[in-house]
């Protein structure tokens, strides 16, 4: 199963500082500029580390089901405590079944691994967790609404959706900083979707981030 997409930070990233600032105003995407002052919905942006959830095609043993897991890449190590907890939430009788009627065909989830000892994840919470961010069925991605329905059925968190607006909005949130819904301490940022799921030229989707710390950086 594919990896997932790179999210392009907003902003055009600024050489003279090695690409750590940004060069603010100055949009990564022509899109980006195109589409500013439509309505975008804003995800808080979780610090950890991206995972993959792959369930296979379904055979008539719903035990035979399969359900893999993955990193950011195919290479990529994924921590011993999170396995655990991953294998805890999917490697279960009742996960099996619901992904099995939902994806009689297979599908992913995407997530973030979060948590004490990923990233800065101590913030969050001690033990490591994951987080439902998308899912993919073939080609196509589900809307959010069949996403929240996935994570209720499943029984996991996903990631919340803190406001919307314009990508002038989403810049100004995130630069003046505001409490994650996971704890009191400043989120890491915004993921922003427009409200009407949008694909550019090349065929990639239309999504964007920007982080609290881009700024401090960039002072």
């Amino acid at each position: 199963m594919e990896t997932y997409h790179k999210i392009q930070t907003v902003f055009k990233r600024d050489p003279a500082t090695k690409y750590k600032s940004l060069l603010q105003g100055s949009y990564s995407l022509p899109e980006f500029g195109y589409l500013d002052e439509n309505e975008w919905e804003f995800t808080e942006k979780v610090d950890g580390t991206n995972i993959r959830v792959m369930s296979s095609s379904y055979s008539e043993d719903s035990m035979a089901y399969g359900i893999a897991f993955g990193g950011k890449t195919d290479r990529a190590q994924i921590p011993a405590k999170l396995v655990t907890r991953l294998e805890q939430r999917f490697h279960n009788d009742e996960a099996r079944k619901s992904l099995a009627e939902k994806f009689p065909d297979g599908a992913c989830l995407y997530g973030e691994g979060f948590g004490g000892g990923i990233q800065s994840g101590g913030k969050y919470r001690e033990q490591q967790d994951f987080v439902l961010f998308d899912v993919k069925i073939g080609d196509f991605w589900l809307r959010r609404e069949s996403v929240v329905e996935i994570a209720e059925a499943l029984n996991l968190e996903i990631v919340p959706i803190i406001g919307s607006g314009t990508l002038s909005d989403m810049v100004e949130m995130t630069r003046a900083g505001f409490n994650s819904i996971w704890g009191d301490f400043i989120a890491e940022g915004i993921v922003a979707r427009p409200k009407v799921e949008l694909k550019a030229r090349n065929g990639e989707r239309i999504i964007t981030k920007i982080k609290h710390n881009d700024f401090r950086l960039s002072q």
